[in-house]
């Protein structure tokens, strides 16, 4: 029996592994290329919400309307997500550390740009740089982590930590978000400029710090993929762009850009896969799904995230716009779910090795779907004499009490969600030889930030479709209840009374169609993880070439 077949799975040490522990290398530096490496994957990760806070006050101050909000996210999911292919296989090619200080420096640049944006489109295409440097250093820090720990108890740790921080990461970004906005004027910037600016000496300290702590991967060669990079990236944006544009009351299912949009998404998708099926060194290499553990993980690693999405982007607004939080306390509603995804973390990396888990990330979803159906129960009066009186100072959503209707939900959301990323991300790269990790972990974050961007995509496009109904049919009900009052300006606002009302009670109704879909897709995720996912957690302490997979 050799080393590698006889350590424990993740999550556990078998029977025989204390012996063997003593056996293993130790790694160099190990602590510090992990603390690098988490560092690096949070920075990148709570990117992906660290603006949802911001939006209301990113919008006032450069004038992006509420529907072009949602692109300060996608855009970032969209560049980051279609790019990590590419990212993945110029570290395969060139070198992880390489890639992994060479994505951290774009980041920063990128960073810095947002931060000083004065108008709608440089900070969109500096949310867009950002995603391009998440693309180059996130495939390289999972594989990094891949190459340098051995399977088995060294592994697993250093997987659980990655796999936490991928998950603690957005909610640490809505509480820093939400710090950071609230500042008032600090270094005589607005404070949602912070949320960009802050990740510029982080990551320039980062890029510094990793030829001294990280080992360089063996290079390999090959040709790179271009133009399957630039058709699947332009596919994808096609999608979300006439997704988008099909939920725009001005625009619609049959308007002519929606539709152009969608047909040249489709086309460069399916030009993408006749690319990938054709090229000798494809940047997506098709043999990485052959293996069904894989595949499901992939798959729902796509629609579990694109649903989370859900939550952060339309709570993150109810809690500000509909009940009246500030941004600070907006972003400290959120702290639960960091202490909930790490309890969930926590208690799946330790079940994981004498659990199969498809247990555990099949009950993951459940719980994280029942959560979302319970946002969507969330309700709001929006009858005239209640929007009177919030127009009178009343605490805007006053009958929604967050102890009771958000936070239960948010811990339960956290905790499911705890479980279904740590057994995903082991079984998405489990098997995967090493000079192939930088594409196994790329496809990985791929799934989720493309299913992220998608997701998003989607649902706002049914948010607005019920927002839009919602205000055809209060409104004649509103201005008759109104009368002369309705007309009236709210004090230190330009919202009329009849506007404040129509506001209310739109956006509450967009938002719960919004989970409710969210929660559908999440138990979509569930029933592909009960039915596909039958890897045994007997296997995911070995890295045995039988059930590795050589690919491009």
């Amino acid at each position: 029996m050799t080393h590698t077949e006889s350590v424990g799975a993740e999550g556990t040490i078998s029977p025989v592994a204390p012996l063997e522990q003593e056996q293993a290398p130790r790694v160099p530096h190990a602590g510090l290329a992990l603390v690098l490496i988490l560092t690096a994957q949070l920075m990148v990760v709570l990117d992906s919400t660290i603006a949802n806070i911001a939006l209301p006050y990113i919008g006032a101050d450069l004038g992006i309307s509420q529907a072009n909000l949602t692109w300060i996210v996608t855009g970032y999911a969209l560049a980051f997500g279609g790019l990590l292919l590419l990212g993945g296989r110029l570290g395969d090619l060139y070198g992880r550390r390489l890639l992994f200080m060479t994505g951290l420096t774009v980041f920063a640049v990128g960073s810095l740009l947002g931060g000083l944006a004065q108008n709608e489109a440089l900070l969109l295409g500096s949310r867009g740089l950002q995603g391009v440097g998440a693309a180059l250093a996130a495939p390289a820090a999972l594989a990094l982590i891949t190459t340098t720990f051995p399977a088995g108890p060294q592994r697993n740790r250093a997987m659980a930590a990655y796999a936490t921080m991928s998950g603690i990461g957005a909610a640490i970004g809505l509480i820093l978000g939400g710090w950071l906005t609230g500042l008032d004027q600090p270094l005589g910037v607005d404070g949602w400029r912070l949320t960009f600016l802050i990740n510029v000496p982080i990551g320039l300290l980062a890029a510094f710090a990793a030829p001294r702590v990280l080992k360089e991967s063996e290079k390999h060669t090959g040709w790179l993929d271009i133009p399957g990079a630039i058709t699947g990236t332009f596919g994808l944006l096609g999608i979300v762009f006439g997704l988008s544009r099909a939920g725009e009351e001005a625009y619609g299912w049959d308007h002519a850009q929606t539709i152009g949009s969608l047909v040249a998404g489709v086309a460069l998708l399916v030009a993408f896969l006749v690319i990938e099926s054709r090229v000798d060194h494809p940047l997506l290499p098709m043999r990485i799904f052959a293996n069904r553990t894989r595949a499901t993980s992939f798959v729902a690693m796509m629609i579990a995230p694109a649903a989370m999405f859900a939550m952060f982007f339309y709570l993150s607004l109810f809690i500000q716009q509909i009940m009246g939080f500030d941004a600070l306390e907006a972003g400290f509603a959120f702290l639960p779910f960091s202490f909930g995804i790490v309890i969930g973390a926590g208690l799946s990396s330790n079940l994981v090795g004498r659990i199969q888990p498809r247990f555990l990330a099949g009950t993951g979803t459940l719980l994280a779907g029942i959560a979302l159906f319970m946002f969507s129960r969330i309700n709001v009066d929006d009858s005239p004499a209640a929007i009177l009186a919030l127009a009178a100072g009343d605490t805007i959503g006053s009958d929604v009490n967050y102890w009771t209707s958000l936070f239960p939900y948010i811990v339960l959301m956290a905790v499911g969600m705890g479980m279904v990323f740590v057994p995903l991300t082991l079984t998405a790269v489990h098997h995967v030889k090493a000079e192939d990790s930088g594409i196994g972990s790329g496809v990985l974050n791929t799934m989720q930030q493309v299913g992220g961007a998608l997701g998003l995509a989607i649902l706002s496009t049914v948010a607005l479709h019920f927002s839009n109904n919602r205000g055809d049919e209060i409104a004649r009900p509103l201005q008759d209840g109104f009368g002369q009052a309705g007309s009236a300006t709210i004090p230190g606002t330009d919202m009329t009374v009849l506007d404040l009302g129509l506001f209310q009670g739109t956006f509450t109704s967009g938002a719960q169609a919004a989970f409710l879909v969210g929660s559908v897709m999440m138990l979509a995720a569930s029933a592909v993880i009960w039915i596909f996912l039958d890897v045994k957690h007997t296997e995911l302490a070995t890295d045995g070439p039988e059930g590795g997979v050589h690919v491009g």
